[in-house]
């Protein structure tokens, strides 16, 4: 699926899933808690991003200490856990931000992804993603969830999003 570069002249706000986008999919339990793995290349990309002006949101299904640990240490603006339905959060999202829709890029991986995909300007997914997901994606990234998938969407948002420069 070839990437749409007009898609992504309007975004100002990137809106991630986590697990099976920030992460693999894959958790583990130490003793006391879940836990995941992060890339330090998508955590890059998301700091670009926010120094080039734009808005960083996380949407998750999860409750988890090592998702909020990880988010805070990005420094993302905006973020709701627990939401297993995911449109409430979306719906609180543009209220808080002031930003609506077609200025927001997604990227999800499962169902639960599928009404804010179709919703925002740019909606992407992972190569790992469930069928249903891939069929309204925009786009499917060469680089697996949690491993690089989000750096790729951020890196064409820097370069092609509402403050990318030249613009």
């Amino acid at each position: 699926m070839a990437l749409e570069i007009s898609k992504l002249k309007n975004i100002k706000m990137l809106v991630l899933d986590v697990d099976g986008v920030l992460t693999d999919t894959r958790v583990w339990f130490d003793g006391t808690e879940w836990r995941r793995f992060y890339s330090i290349r998508d955590g890059v990309g998301i700091k670009r991003l926010m120094e080039s002006g734009y808005k960083i949101a996380v949407i998750t299904g999860s409750k988890a200490e090592d998702i909020r640990a990880r988010v805070k240490a990005l420094g993302i603006q905006y973020f709701y856990e627990g939401a297993l339905d995911k449109e409430p959060s979306f719906l609180q999202l543009q209220q808080e931000s002031g930003l609506k829709p077609e200025e927001m890029a997604y990227v999800g991986d499962d169902i639960f992804d599928i009404p804010m995909i179709e919703a925002v300007a740019f909606g992407a997914t992972v190569p790992e993603a469930v069928d249903e997901v891939m069929e309204v994606a925009d786009y499917v990234t060469r680089r697996p969830g949690g491993l690089g998938a989000v750096r790729e969407v951020c890196d064409y948002i820097y370069k092609y999003g509402a403050f990318a420069s030249g613009r």
